[in-house]
């Protein structure tokens, strides 16, 4: 990770960069990135939320994530909600802070990008704990996410029109390592 910067990304200006990441590492579709950038400029606009992002030296956006306090009104919340009820843990919807989005380019990825932009972007935070969702299968993603105290809070959870189902995962902060 030498070469690669770590900061404070203006996600707003540098969305279409982002984006572009994350549907490499994704898969997405031209319609996808279509929605995810309203979503991403709408999420932008609450309080709380910020991003940082991986550069190369000559300034190409490799990684990034953004989050933002949780709150309950939001869409996510409320699809994960009675998920989390049924399993004892909707109390993690309060005072957590979330990982909306965190995406690295594949061709450098296994470089502790990833890692490195989480621990980041939750050391600021004022919340007690952090919570996100991934997909619910092994992968190298969750499997960063549980070396760095994120557990299984519900499985299983469907988000509408997307084609897998999803896990919550929170974490007490400071993350571990």
């Amino acid at each position: 990770m030498d070469d690669i910067a770590v900061g404070p990304l203006d996600l707003a200006r540098r969305v279409d960069e982002a984006l572009a990441v994350q549907a490499v590492a994704f898969g997405l579709t031209a319609e996808e990135v279509a929605v995810r950038r309203h979503i991403v400029l709408r999420h932008l606009a609450c309080p709380g939320a910020r991003a940082l992002g991986a550069t190369t030296p000559d300034g190409r956006l490799v990684g990034f994530v953004y989050g933002m306090p949780n709150d309950r009104t939001h869409w996510w919340s409320t699809v994960v909600e009675p998920y989390l009820r049924t399993n004892g843990y909707d109390d993690w919807l309060d005072g957590s802070f979330v990982i909306t989005e965190l995406h690295v380019h594949p061709a450098f990825q296994n470089r502790r990008i990833g890692r490195t932009l989480i621990t980041s972007i939750t050391a600021t935070a004022q919340e007690r704990r952090s919570i996100l969702s991934a997909i619910d299968k092994e992968s190298p993603a969750r499997a960063l996410y549980r070396k760095l105290g994120y557990r299984d809070l519900a499985r299983h959870v469907v988000f509408p029109s997307a084609p897998s189902p999803y896990a919550v995962m929170g974490a007490e902060l400071p993350l571990q390592g």
